[in-house]
């Protein structure tokens, strides 16, 4: 089976859903993330690196070399769609996105370009943000934007034949990363065991914000050690000391050992609630659509 992640910059697949994929590459299934933009507008966001010299000089480098080490740690196959990074514009009122950029660039640009992935991969799973983006960064919801237009016409045959033979994606998911029943189970259980919590403000911040839908719950507590070596490999954007690496791994393991997802379309019966992503698809499945 196969399954593809599209993300807006490197370390967002280290972040959610970065447990599924390992567990799906230990089982023997293909995996692979495509990356939008190269985050060459992300800030550095570990304080460790943020006065270090090569990495302000060589931003973008860094970033491919990070991105090429978590995939590594994941066991994925990655490829870069080739997009410029946004920025996440400050201000009130806020600037202009800068010239350019991938969540100003027009369909006839980015949608041809992921659909000549999904036809070549075939991806059986194909897990993206939701129309928020997960959170509303222009490149997220720029990349929920496109995911969706790319699935519909990758299966349309007169959609840019020349971009190989139209494939229908059976099943698409949103991730749901840090979803408010996860923060809360973990949140309270710090709270009782004495500990702080890194979740009480984004508690609070979510807290008249409508809940996402979940569809399916995969187990990956086996899969931390990866998840994390993942996520410490995007070294500019993760700080080892931070929020990231604040629960004891024991009491994630034992009070929220799963990685979250909400069905977005389906083309296959699917369960309330799952925990296989590749649920409902029959292995025969593997030809393109007419």
């Amino acid at each position: 089976m196969r399954m593809m992640a599209v993300h807006a910059h490197p370390d967002d697949e280290s972040s959610k859903g970065a447990g599924t994929m390992a567990r799906y590459t230990a089982q023997g299934h293909r995996v692979r993330v495509v990356t939008c933009t190269g985050g060459e507008r992300g800030d550095i966001l570990n304080p460790k690196l943020e006065h270090d010299a090569y990495t302000l000089a060589n931003l973008h480098e860094v970033r491919e070399q990070e991105m090429a080490n978590a995939a590594k740690a994941l066991g994925v196959e990655h490829v870069w769609l080739g997009f410029e990074d946004s920025g996440l514009p400050e201000g009130d009122p806020l600037p202009p996105l800068p010239e350019g950029c991938f969540a100003l660039a027009s369909d006839e640009e980015t949608v041809p370009a992921l659909v000549a992935q999904i036809r070549e991969f075939r991806p059986h799973v194909l897990t993206t943000y939701n129309e928020r983006g997960g959170y509303p960064h222009p490149d997220h919801i720029q990349t929920h934007k496109v995911s969706m237009k790319a699935v519909t016409a990758a299966a349309d045959p007169h959609f840019h034949p020349e971009l190989g033979t139209a494939w229908t994606v059976p099943k698409v998911y949103y991730d749901v990363s840090f979803g408010i029943d996860r923060m809360l189970a973990i949140h309270n259980a710090l709270i009782s065991e004495g500990k702080e919590s890194p979740f009480e403000d984004r508690i609070r911040q979510r807290a008249d914000r409508p809940q996402r839908t979940v569809t399916a719950r995969i187990d990956v507590a086996d899969y931390f050690p990866q998840r994390d070596e993942a996520l410490r490999a995007h070294a500019t954007q993760i700080d080892p000391d931070g929020f990231f690496f604040a629960v004891p791994r024991d009491l994630e393991r034992r009070v929220w050992p799963w990685e979250e997802f909400e069905l977005a379309r389906a083309e296959v019966p699917v369960a309330d609630l799952e925990d296989d992503l590749f649920a409902g698809i029959e292995e025969e499945q593997d030809s393109p659509s007419a």
